[in-house]
């Protein structure tokens, strides 16, 4: 029986790598050691401390200015002053060895043994003061960001195609969705329209449907021509390539030569769709993120680094 790897599907026949859609900003760590960076690697098991995507608000008290600021979790019931913040903290007790610390979408969250006493708690907790304002205000940046980037669905819209902005353009003269490109266009003006053959009363719904299949169907042609491109260098054979609509995961890789590549890549610029195509091709040669697999990755796009950074900090635009 073939070994999967630990983000593979139980179910599935064969050895899978995905390649993480958010790259986290460091990896998952016990609330004694310290914080490191490992972009892409897979998450070890808990105990630890652990960075989901979305951030929760911050908020100060109304009429001080210069108050801390202040995180709530919305289920907090404990409170400590970490200086530059107020953390409001969700607390339980649970079969553990450690204290476990959590930053997610509501706020932080904080597991501890039943023998760990308070003040043992707000120890560990003004330890890692640093890490854990940064990463509330971070995410907090990050959820202004995504709130941003969601799309207003109407004549004049935008959003990012192949690193540039896309105007969306209403036209019932239009069939289906047609790109065009202004080569004459100044210097910060977009060049590129695609025109919707839909008249303007067009419900947002219907502008959407019509431009994610027409950017699925753009992925798809480009993917296909960037895998023919990276196969023969990297010495490997894709024999099954598909789009993937997946949340958490930009790509994923399979021993028996299936690879799965996001469509939403199509919003980045070439060498960051370059980076994730080699990246997954690369696990063809090698399931897993050794020195070797960075080696076999970096004899084609030696400035990989430059790309993860794009994939860590870019925000993609929210379709919902």
């Amino acid at each position: 029986m073939t070994r999967r790897a630990a983000v593979a599907d139980p179910n599935a026949p064969f050895r899978q790598l995905d390649l993480p859609l958010f790259a986290p900003d460091e990896p998952a760590v016990s609330a004694a050691a310290a914080p490191q960076a490992a972009a892409l690697a897979v998450p070890e098991p808990a105990p630890r401390l652990s960075v989901p995507a979305a951030p929760p608000a911050p908020s100060r008290p109304q009429g001080a200015a210069l108050s801390p600021a202040l995180f709530r979790h919305p289920r907090a019931s404990r409170e400590i002053d970490l200086g530059r913040a107020v953390i409001a903290y969700e607390f339980q007790r649970a079969r553990r060895r450690s204290i476990g610390m959590v930053v997610s979408a509501e706020g932080l969250s904080v597991r501890a043994p039943r023998w760990v006493g308070r003040s043992e708690i707000d120890a560990a907790l003004r330890e890692k003061a640093a890490w854990i304002q940064a990463k509330l205000v971070e995410q907090h940046e990050r959820a202004q960001k995504h709130a941003a980037s969601r799309i207003e669905w109407r004549d004049g819209a935008s959003l990012p195609f192949l690193g540039e902005t896309l105007i969306l353009v209403l036209d019932p003269r239009a069939t289906g969705a047609v790109l065009n490109s202004d080569a004459a266009a100044l210097p910060g003006v977009p060049r590129l329209t695609l025109h919707i053959g839909l008249p303007h009363s067009a419900a947002p719904e219907q502008i959407r449907d019509v431009v994610q299949a027409w950017l699925q169907r753009q992925a798809k042609r480009l993917f296909e021509e960037r895998c023919t491109h990276f196969a023969p260098r990297l010495n490997v054979q894709v024999r099954r390539l598909a789009l993937s609509s997946a949340q958490t995961r930009w790509g994923s890789a399979s021993a028996d030569g299936s690879v799965r590549l996001n469509w939403r890549l199509i919003h980045f610029a070439l060498p960051t769709i370059d980076y994730v195509v080699a990246h997954e091709l690369a696990h063809l040669r090698e399931m897993n993120h050794s020195p070797r697999f960075w080696d076999v990755v970096r004899s084609v796009i030696p400035d990989l680094d430059t790309a993860r950074g794009a994939l860590r900090h870019e925000m993609v635009p929210a379709f919902d």
